[in-house]
């Protein structure tokens, strides 16, 4: 059978899902290892980077599903969620390429002072102090505030904002490969709900 049959378009669909499961599991095993060798102490990332990996995992079984059954219901809402996600990542992504250095600083900054534990995580994995400034009269996990008299410490967003552009460019891009691949799901899903199965009776559309 020709490429862009029944056959292949279930198996192409089965393969996409299955990378999608591969990556939730990835994305939930090292948000797991993270906290298990204390690179994350909090809460609230780690359980958002789970909360990520698992929805992943349940839109990917979904469309596993639909697949392998050419289910039309499953493969309807499979192709609803993945557009929307689409659209979401999609949009991000490219926030995330136009951002300016003025907007990446004041993004850094609302994101440092909503969480003390992220501060501490920032501040003992890049061994730095405070955002701005370092205050040695305050507490810092820091191997570099631990040895106080050499006073060698540098404040977090200097190091921060020098692969800031970097590592948004980085997830910027990595977030439109994906939703390129979303939306090829989404395509996938379509022509395969409106294909007849070969192997079942001519006259029957599943």
């Amino acid at each position: 059978m020709v490429c862009g049959g029944f056959v292949c378009t279930k198996n192409s669909l089965c393969a996409l899902n299955v990378l999608y499961v591969l990556v939730s599991l990835l994305v939930i095993g090292v948000a797991a290892w993270g906290k298990w060798f204390g690179l994350v102490s909090s809460i609230r990332v780690m359980a958002g980077a789970i909360g990520v990996g698992v929805f992943l995992f349940l839109v990917a079984f979904v469309g596993l599903c639909g697949a392998l059954k050419h289910h039309q219901v499953l493969l309807f809402f499979y192709m609803a969620i993945l557009f929307v996600v689409f659209v979401m990542q999609f949009a991000v992504s490219c926030a995330c390429l136009a951002l300016t250095k003025d907007q990446q600083d004041s993004l850094l900054e609302v994101g440092w002072n909503k969480s003390e534990a992220t501060q501490r995580d920032v501040e003992k994995t890049l061994n730095c102090c405070g955002f701005y400034t370092v205050d040695y009269n305050g507490t810092c996990p820091a191997f570099c505030f631990i040895n106080k008299p050499s006073q060698s410490c540098i404040s977090c967003a200097a190091i921060i904002q020098a692969y800031a552009n970097d590592v948004l460019h980085f997830v910027g891009g990595i977030g439109l490969f994906f939703s390129f691949t979303e939306m090829m799901g989404v395509w996938l899903a379509h022509r395969y709900r409106n294909l007849k199965d070969p192997r079942a009776n001519p006259g029957a559309f599943l």
